[in-house]
């Protein structure tokens, strides 16, 4: 597997578990929302959450009388756990290699708590942020990255989309763009990407003919 030999006209970042590192928080939020709602622990990791929108895996969760409540609550209790969100080792590298305006955030979190995460590890400002609350429908749907690369004015099809996740993954093979993986939260089985690395810290990027050349120095498994 390897990226396309070419310059790329954007970079489209998935944030957790890409740029960041919000791991602990999210499984101290899930777990405190799962107790309360009378969830077990087995029915929430059979919804598969990572990488998918908070409010999607609770439609799975709650009855559709409790849906508003029970979102509502994963949100309020996200966004004020905060606590060792950090950058992951080689994003403020990467981050700063790419020239600006050419990279993107592209989430599934809600407005309000990507910017709780963005803030809490000390992310730069990316020229774009796309949030679940833009779009219809969540990853892995292609929505999110379409958006993104339309609010860059760049066409998605000369777009890289870095992500961790399988469902984000998708949604970036559906919305035409090249592929990198990085194994964060996924480190044993296949991720399908045009490149896999263990850490973001393996990839170099710079500036070339007026887009981004992107090189991965060693591959994943």
């Amino acid at each position: 597997m390897s990226l396309p030999d070419r310059a790329f006209a954007a970079v489209l970042f998935d944030m957790d578990g890409t740029l960041v590192d919000s791991t602990a928080a999210i499984a101290r939020c899930w777990t405190t929302w799962a107790t309360e709602h009378g969830i077990t622990a087995e029915a929430l990791v059979a919804a598969g959450g990572h990488g998918r929108p908070a409010a999607e895996v609770v439609r799975e969760l709650v009855a559709a009388e409790h849906l508003e409540q029970a979102a509502a609550r994963i949100t309020e209790l996200e966004v004020a756990d905060v606590d060792g969100v950090v950058q992951l080792p080689g994003v403020p590298q990467l981050l700063a290699s790419v020239p600006t305006g050419l990279w993107a955030v592209v989430t599934s979190c809600s407005r309000p708590l990507a910017d709780a995460r963005r803030r809490a590890a000390g992310l730069p400002e990316p020229a774009a942020l796309v949030t679940y609350d833009d779009v219809a429908r969540g990853k892995p749907d292609p929505e999110c990255f379409l958006l993104g690369a339309h609010r860059l004015g760049v066409d998605p099809a000369d777009c890289l989309v870095v992500e961790d996740a399988p469902a984000g993954l998708a949604a970036a093979r559906a919305a035409g763009c090249a592929t990198l993986a990085v194994r964060t939260t996924h480190p044993d089985g296949p991720l399908e990407a045009d490149a896999v690395v263990e850490l973001l810290s393996h990839v170099r990027a710079s500036a070339d003919a007026g887009g981004v050349r992107v090189r991965v120095d060693a591959p994943g498994a």
